[in-house]
């Protein structure tokens, strides 16, 4: 257990269970579909993961572009569920292979408008990496191609993941359980 910022969090992932599991991403990454490989980390949430993903891909021999889209949900809980592009790419997708990093997929949403923005815009094959996977919360058929950890119904900051902007630096993946006494 941590104390930080007055909040109990215990650990659910650690630095080096992280860091042994990006290792064993970036070989498959390797194998999959790399041809002309453009990185694309969502933002905000994803920018740790992804940039040690991506020193890991390059200790593999791997040297892909690298690009950051920011997304955003809106009209959770109506009829108009969607994602609206905040900060788009520069670089043109058309006939390379993608790779769309993210922190969490849960509801499945984002990743799939991602995903789907980046086919119509004429890339060659589109794969999916993700830290976590909370398949209890998809409200979507999309499936990564890379999974870190499988995620339990938990409220998880750390390692890029926030709650109110704080937590984002901590080196791990942690829940907050409580104030510390």
């Amino acid at each position: 257990m941590h104390i930080v910022r007055g909040k109990k969090i215990d650990t659910l992932y650690s630095a080096e269970q992280i860091a042994a599991r990006n290792a064993e991403l970036a070989t498959q990454i390797k194998e999959g579909p790399t041809e002309d490989l453009l990185v694309i980390s969502v933002l905000k949430g994803s920018f740790i993961f992804a940039a040690d993903l991506i020193r890991a891909m390059h200790s593999t021999g791997m040297a892909p572009e690298v690009e950051f889209i920011t997304l955003s949900s809106y009209g959770a809980g109506t009829v108009s569920q969607g994602v609206r592009i905040i900060k788009d790419i520069d670089s043109d997708v058309h006939g390379r292979d993608i790779l769309l990093i993210d922190d969490i997929l849960e509801s499945g949403r984002t990743l799939r408008f991602a995903k789907e923005l980046m086919l119509e815009r004429g890339a060659r094959n589109v794969t999916i990496a993700v830290l976590l996977d909370k398949r209890v919360k998809r409200q979507t058929e999309l499936e990564a191609d890379y999974v870190g950890f499988e995620c339990p119904d938990y409220f998880v900051v750390g390692y890029g993941m926030d709650v109110a902007y704080a937590f984002r630096e901590l080196p791990f993946v942690g829940i907050v359980t409580g104030d510390a006494e």
